[in-house]
């Protein structure tokens, strides 16, 4: 089976599914394309919605990076049966989304370097502190085990904790503790040592 996914090179919405992908042994092209140097109109105008992350599989394509990472955690034993708790899982991932989406609103905005700096001081502690209380209810994980949640929140949020340099560590043990668990399984470790976070992208 044929597989590729094309995003930028930096972490972003891509690094969970990259994670998941090497996670479940499963090979595929790691297609990257110099963020620096978006947009690429030749390239943007074959997307979709001209956005990336885009995952091809067997000449099938998915955009949507969520949409990508819950297809790839049913292929890798990711995604729990239950509905129930698959509904659990996705409002735990749109939770994460709501906080990169805050992030990303406010390094965008207009507002001075000090106002931005106490928004973001502000959103980390209120989402972290909430991801940290899942974490620790469901036994380090959210819904209770290991899932593709886990593997959103170390891929997509390592990226801020790195280039904010926060002391997660300190601050929310649970969280780093699924970071380490996650870095160090077999297929996501080698990937890591192969790839490791360049705080100049």
């Amino acid at each position: 089976m044929s597989r590729k996914l094309t995003y930028f090179d930096i972490p972003g919405y891509g690094e969970c599914i990259r994670y998941m992908l090497h996670y479940g042994g499963l090979k595929f092209e790691d297609f990257r394309i110099e963020f620096k140097a978006w947009p690429i109109k030749e390239i943007k105008d074959t997307l979709p919605y001209g956005q990336l992350p885009l995952y091809e599989e067997d000449g099938r394509t998915i955009n949507q990076s969520m949409a990508i990472a819950r297809y790839v955690a049913s292929q890798t034993g990711l995604l729990p049966s239950d509905p129930w708790e698959q509904a659990k899982l996705d409002a735990a991932v749109l939770n994460m989304y709501d906080f990169f989406a805050k992030m990303k609103s406010i390094y965008t905005s207009q507002e001075e370097e000090e106002k931005k700096k106490a928004l973001i001081e502000e959103n980390v502690a209120f989402f972290f502190s909430r991801f940290e209380r899942d974490l620790k209810a469901g036994n380090g994980h959210f819904g209770g085990k290991l899932s593709w949640a886990d593997f959103v929140l170390v891929g997509s949020a390592l990226g801020i904790i790195k280039f904010l340099k926060l002391s997660v560590e300190k601050d929310y043990p649970a969280i780093w503790n699924l970071v380490t668990e996650i870095q160090s399984m077999k297929g996501v470790k080698d990937y890591v040592e192969k790839h490791p976070y360049d705080e100049n992208m």
